[in-house]
This record gives structure tokens, C-alpha cells and sequence, in this order.
């Protein structure tokens, strides 16, 4: 068992990138493309959670975003109206980049996912 370090969350991107990694090692090793890809498989079933997710939160947040913003024309400019509005932009822009790479990830998984069941089925 791992030490505690991902206790309150891991970086989802160097998780992948280590998946990624470690599944170019095991082909070069010579380990089963079969057994490979159903362990791919799984984990791109957690990832597509995880996009799933913040594609949620993601339209939350600009729920609240739009809300804000109208609440703070009609407020005609209210400071913590706008304050608000600012936060929430910013939050905004960063789940919109960090699902982003989630959705191309997913993508470039299903790649990987191809390629392996290509060589297991040959």
C-alpha cells in the first residue's frame, strides 16, 4: 500500500501521465496487450467519472457565473455583487481549462485504448 501522500486528492494529470508510462514500459517488457488493455480500460472508466464530474461542476459555475453577472447589472454594480462576479469568472476559466485536458485526455485514451486492442487482436 501507497504512503498517504494523495490523502485529500492527486493531480489527475501526472496520474495519467504516469498510466501512460507505465503502459509504454509493460508493451516494451513484453506483458500481454490483452491484459494491458483491460487495465486501460478501467481506468479510462475512472477518468470518464472524473470528466463527468467536472463537466458538471463545470456547468454549475457558470450557472452561478451568468447569475452573478445579472445580479450585478440589476444591483447597478453593487461591489460585492461584482467581487463575486470576478471570483466566479476566475473559477470558471480554471475548471474550463481543467476540463479541457480531461475531455482530451479521455480522447487520447481512447486512442491508446485502439492501439492496444489493435495489437491484441492481430
Amino acid at each position: 500500500m501507497k504512503d498517504n501522500k494523495d490523502r485529500f486528492g492527486i493531480n489527475i494529470m501526472s496520474y495519467c501521465r504516469e498510466h501512460e508510462k507505465w503502459l509504454e514500459t509493460a508493451l516494451a517488457e513484453g506483458k500481454k496487450p490483452q491484459e494491458l488493455l483491460d487495465w486501460h480500460e478501467k481506468k479510462l472508466t475512472w477518468l470518464q467519472h472524473e470528466r463527468l464530474i467536472h463537466l458538471l461542476v463545470t456547468i454549475l459555475t457558470t450557472i452561478a457565473f451568468i447569475f452573478t453577472t445579472i445580479l450585478g447589472i440589476y444591483l447597478e454594480g453593487n461591489p460585492a455583487a461584482v467581487f463575486l462576479c470576478v471570483v466566479l469568472f476566475v473559477l470558471l476559466c480554471a475548471y474550463l481549462v481543467h476540463y479541457f485536458r480531461l475531455e482530451n485526455t479521455v480522447q487520447h485514451w481512447y486512442r491508446l485504448a485502439e492501439d492496444l486492442h489493435d495489437k491484441c487482436c492481430k
